[in-house]
């Protein structure tokens, strides 16, 4: 099974970190940092110090790259080529329950920002819409616990 995760726009350098602990733990080979999502180096190749506190070293141990939001089509395109399913974690009308999903051999997992969401553009692109059902009064989970529960499934 090969999982990459890519991180839409991502406000939180702390749950950025956490994702890369748990996708080290969970045999994601990389992670794609979209837009404004922190990167656990800056352009001037300094430590991101909560990335580095919350991940624990994983931003060593997984591959990632950022891209611009623009470079995303291209981005998409070349991993279906490779064979991967396109999958946003999201709340959307045709989301289908995760325990519903059936898992490819190649999946490229999309989480959105904490506050918007996976954006409109990959909603658009995306192959599939998976969300984790809630049945508290709450209507989400934090990102980075959602990614836990998405990447061990």
């Amino acid at each position: 099974m090969q999982k990459i995760v890519i991180l839409d726009n991502i406000r939180s350098a702390h749950n950025v970190g956490s994702i890369f602990r748990t996708a080290d733990g969970a045999g994601v080979s990389k992670i794609y940092l979209v837009g404004y999502t922190p990167t656990p180096r800056d352009r001037f190749g300094r430590v991101s110090p909560e990335i580095s506190k919350t991940s624990l070293g994983a931003t060593e141990t997984v591959g990632w790259e950022h891209i611009d939001n623009e470079a995303v089509p291209v981005l998409l395109t070349r991993l279906r080529s490779e064979g991967f399913q396109i999958v946003a974690i999201e709340q959307t009308p045709r989301s289908i329950f995760l325990q519903d999903f059936v898992l490819p051999e190649k999946v490229v997992y999309v989480f959105g920002n904490e506050i918007d969401g996976v954006s409109t553009a990959f909603l658009e692109a995306v192959d599939t819409v998976v969300e984790i059902p809630m049945h508290g009064s709450k209507e989400s989970l934090n990102v980075s616990v959602t990614a836990g529960i998405v990447l061990f499934k």
